[in-house]
């Protein structure tokens, strides 16, 4: 018998967003789907409804979570894309974004969709509502903070950089705050209500070094977060070693470290790379964006420097380094990625929006927030369970290498 479905409404969520930032306040239209068949559909009868391209047949016999995990994962994708109806009855769950529009740039929209993706996911009744700020002055932040706490947010998602993070722990907010641009070591909080999650540059620099060899050559871009890095990396780099009883013991060998800033005009490094013999065969590490980094490799094989590797932190995890560079110019390439965890449906949900959270890693942080507030609302399992510590996400590190056509596991880094 065939299924007889009622009232059919195919919204596709993209069309209410666009390419705004800003949520809208008009709830979207549900779609419900009535099963009218008499005959149960087991597993293979699931199979061959999705094969056939029966959808709303496939979604009629699954109103709840299905033990194969590929079916349920089509069926939480489609109750997504078509915003079907669930028979789930819960208060609506409520969400601020915080969003400095003049600092973050693209990120105002972006974030905002990775939210979005995340809760149209979980097909539960929410509301989302941006709070658009100009500054991120601490009298802005106050104001924006108790208009929220006002209205009923508890719970609150801000991009925001280290100074608006910093003027936010000054305030001392009593609502939920997850920041997915700041890791807590570079800020100091004692507050229960925020949450950090911005990747540990610091802890991926470490792990790169391990790789490296002297010289170390350091590539920064002038902005204030490569200074922080590049010196971070060379006092990591020369520092003294500790034997097993704990005691500091001086370096067996003699270790060198170069850094060259280069500027954002910068296109030909033939004053730093050519015939210079101090840097032969030595370890580059680039704390430049992707653009500059492609430029930096390429000069290298230019110039015939032979280096050892090239090393890069979570920056340059993008595929625009597989389309802008020869694979010779990157197949001494090691990079350290801390996107590591992720789900097919939420990925896709994000895709339907033009979002993306498999490299971008602001986006992936905002997502791993909304999700852990999501557990702390509702006490579903979370679908990113990485450790919270001390307020502050836990990201494993894994180094990739560039290869032909993607990236490859180069060394999986365990704790």
């Amino acid at each position: 018998m065939k299924l007889k479905i009622f009232s059919l409404l195919l919204i596709i969520p993209t069309l209410l967003l666009s390419k705004s930032y800003l949520a809208s306040t008009i709830p979207l239209p549900k779609t419900y789907i009535q099963d009218l068949d008499p005959y149960p559909c087991d597993e293979e009868c699931l199979k061959s409804e999705l094969s056939s391209g029966h959808i709303f047949s496939f979604l009629a016999h699954s109103p709840t979570k299905l033990d194969n995990r590929e079916l349920n994962e089509q069926r939480l994708l489609n109750l997504s894309l078509f915003n079907i109806g669930a028979p789930i009855s819960s208060d609506k769950l409520k969400i601020a974004i915080i969003i400095p529009y003049k600092i973050i740039g693209r990120y105002a929209s972006s974030t905002t969709s990775s939210i979005f993706a995340y809760m149209l996911t979980k097909n539960r009744a929410f509301d989302i509502k941006t709070f658009n700020i100009d500054s991120q002055d601490k009298d802005v932040l106050a104001r924006t903070l108790e208009e929220i706490e006002n209205e009923g947010f508890y719970y609150a998602i801000a991009p925001l950089t280290k100074e608006g993070v910093d003027a936010v722990i000054s305030i001392d907010p009593q609502i939920n705050i997850f920041f997915p641009t700041v890791n807590r070591d570079d800020v100091s909080s004692s507050s229960k209500y925020l949450y950090f999650g911005g990747i540990d540059y610091k802890a991926q620099i470490a792990v790169l070094l391990k790789e490296a060899v002297s010289p170390l050559i350091i590539f920064k871009d002038g902005s204030a977060l490569a200074d922080r890095l590049s010196i971070y990396a060379e006092n990591k780099y020369l520092q003294k070693t500790m034997d097993s009883t704990g005691f500091e013991q001086p370096i067996t060998d003699e270790k060198k470290v170069f850094t060259f800033s280069i500027d954002k005009s910068s296109t030909n490094l033939k004053d730093e790379l050519s015939e210079n013999k101090e840097i032969v065969e030595g370890s580059f590490l680039t704390n430049t964006p992707v653009v500059k980094t492609g430029m930096i490799m390429s000069q290298l094989t230019l110039y015939d420097v032979n280096e050892t590797n090239v090393l890069s932190t979570q920056i340059n995890y993008d595929p625009l380094i597989l389309s802008m560079t020869q694979f010779q110019d990157r197949e001494n390439m090691i990079i350290a990625n801390s996107i590591s965890t992720n789900n097919n449906v939420i990925i896709e949900t994000n895709s339907l929006l033009s979002n993306d959270i498999v490299y971008d890693w602001i986006n992936y942080a905002t997502t791993v927030g909304i999700d852990y507030f999501f557990n702390l609302i509702t006490n579903v399992a979370r679908e990113y369970p990485l450790e919270m510590l001390n307020n502050q996400i836990i990201y494993p590190i894994t180094l990739v290498k560039p290869s032909y056509a993607r990236f490859m596991t180069y060394k999986s880094i365990e704790k």
